[in-house]
């Protein structure tokens, strides 16, 4: 069945250097779903493809805060192929990369080849977005930053890296119990394979987006922890609502930084620069953020991987900071 056949394109939602997203429903149901097209007519489209596709599919069991993919269908010209998720995982990798990577249809400009996700439609558009249009709240930053990770520590214990995490690539969904965060777009993920502990198995290509890159990534080997960094610079901008203005979209994006001669330099960056750098955590107003939460990101965005909580050990903790719970009556 063609994709167009099985489902109505209502608008587009976004657009990026990679793909572009529409909302769209299921013509049978009217359900909304989210549509993701990602060209594959250069091989770095087609890898992209390939590293979401495969993080998503190989996850046995589905967690309220990682995106859901409903369907991957594979256009070649005028021909749809819908990946089934009851194939192998070996199988439908194989095929995609049969498909995509192989197959001389991609490369020929008249016969063009896509890549579509259909995943679950989050209402409330991206964390970034949804937290700036919004007053400053202690208990919804407290729930964001436990959803999110819940989030990393279930993906870390499937073996999957994300390498991409920013408020920009985080959704939002509204639910009669509040606000859920997706953590999306795993175009850059990749998945630790064998039983290696996925806090010890490297990378060595440098990828991300500059200010929420740990010091490592900047050097080009760095593990899982790298993600860590990433959450650390998300919370810390979330809790004092720290921005920046993008430099290509102009868009007022939540992220800390280091101001150097009236330059933003990343902290990771910095950090790689000096490493014995101390952080000034909080930034803006020491009534802002209480001690153990002050510590905590300390601990995210510690220079030395090896000495950086893991997402297991941060999943315990953010528990237990006092941040944004709500005081007893005596």
């Amino acid at each position: 069945m063609a994709a167009e056949a099985k489902y109505s394109i209502v608008r587009e939602v976004g657009r990026g250097s990679y793909g572009v997203v529409y909302e769209a429903v299921v013509r049978q149901t009217r359900n909304k779903v989210a549509v993701k097209r990602m060209h594959c007519n250069v091989p770095e489209n087609v890898e992209l493809a390939l590293q979401e596709f495969w993080a998503l599919q190989s996850v046995q069991s589905q967690h309220e805060n990682v995106i859901q993919l409903e369907e991957c269908v594979l256009q070649s010209g005028q021909v749809f192929q819908p990946i089934s998720r009851q194939y192998r995982k070996s199988d439908s990798h194989l095929l995609l990369i049969e498909t995509c990577l192989k197959g001389r249809r991609c490369m020929d400009p008249k016969s063009a080849c896509f890549v579509w996700f259909v995943m679950e439609f989050c209402d409330g558009g991206n964390m970034n977005d949804f937290l700036l249009s919004r007053t400053p709240d202690s208990q919804l930053n407290n729930s964001f930053m436990q959803q999110l990770s819940s989030a990393v520590a279930f993906l870390h214990r499937n073996q999957i890296v994300h390498r991409d995490l920013k408020s920009d690539n985080i959704l939002i969904s509204h639910s009669p119990g509040g606000p859920l965060v997706k953590v999306a777009d795993f175009g850059l993920s990749k998945i630790c394979q064998g039983k290696v502990n996925v806090n010890q198995h490297c990378f060595s290509s440098a990828c991300g987006s500059n200010f929420y890159m740990a010091p490592e990534v900047w050097e080009g080997r760095y593990t899982a922890k790298a993600d860590i960094f990433a959450l650390g610079i998300i919370f810390w901008a979330m809790v004092e609502r720290i921005t920046f203005r993008d430099g290509d979209s102009e868009k007022e994006l939540l992220g800390t930084y280091i101001c150097q001669d009236k330059q933003l330099i990343p902290v990771g960056e910095a950090l790689l620069e000096n490493p014995n750098m101390e952080l000034q955590i909080p930034l803006k107003n020491k009534k802002s953020m209480p001690d153990d939460l002050c510590r905590l990101l300390h601990d995210m965005l510690t220079f030395n991987p090896k000495e950086r909580l893991d997402a297991f050990q941060l999943e315990i903790r953010i528990r237990r900071i006092s941040y944004g719970k709500k005081r007893q009556r005596s």
